[in-house]
């Protein structure tokens, strides 16, 4: 995929799932069932406290490409070098998020033509994200700022795309929408942790499919 079409399923879909704390041995029965919910993009995060984050990493995305081919539209999550843009682009992911804004690691991340949605919390960060090169800005933590926040902010930045992390779910995904979001990212609220122990898939799909739906009833 093009680096627009990425950009533009991300928009599209705007709803990110992340694994993040998932072992690799349950991320091939997890990712078939976030396909059968309706998922489209998904982020693997880099565990930054690993002894080696990027041979996990790849790792990682081999599994899931191995288990669901095209289906979903691989990036990765929680990049912070620019080592790390390099390692996923050589592995073959199409977007990365971060938790805060480098500009080292966003214009990497655009000279090797991966879309590059770095955080940001304040709207003094959001707009030198969206300078260094960001297609779109992560608002994180956003279920710490708020929604009239995120409203206020989609005034004068509201040419600026926003994706909010942080106490997504089914409930708040209209309110995220609602209130100038132009996606959300979640992890927790699908992949629960005592549904992976369970090896519960079926669990997942379905958490999964409420997620897609509460996008959808949001007029995607």
């Amino acid at each position: 995929m093009t680096h627009e079409q990425v950009k533009n399923a991300i928009l599209e879909e705007k709803l990110v799932v992340l694994y993040r704390n998932v072992p690799v041995e349950k991320m091939a029965e997890a990712s078939r069932a976030l396909v059968r919910g309706g998922v489209r993009l998904l982020e693997i995060t880099f565990n930054q406290k690993s002894a080696d984050p990027d041979a996990e990493y790849r790792q990682a995305l081999q599994t899931v490409r191995e288990a669901v081919g095209e289906d979903l539209i691989l990036g990765a999550g929680t990049v912070m070098t620019e080592k790390q843009v390099e390692t996923v682009a050589q592995a073959g992911g199409l977007f990365i998020l971060a938790p805060n804004t480098n500009e080292k690691v966003i214009r990497r991340a655009r000279e090797l033509g991966l879309v590059m949605i770095p955080g940001a919390m304040t709207p003094t960060e959001v707009a030198a994200a969206w300078e260094y090169g960001a297609d779109i800005v992560k608002l994180f933590p956003a279920d710490d700022l708020g929604y009239h926040y995120i409203w206020n902010l989609s005034g004068p930045l509201g040419h600026i795309p926003l994706i909010c992390t942080g106490g997504v779910n089914p409930d708040t995904i209209p309110e995220f929408l609602g209130h100038g979001a132009s996606g959300v990212g979640t992890g927790v609220s699908i992949l629960k942790r005592e549904l992976l122990a369970a090896d519960d898939y079926e669990g997942i799909e379905k958490l999964a499919r409420a997620h897609v739906e509460a996008v959808r009833r949001c007029g995607k």
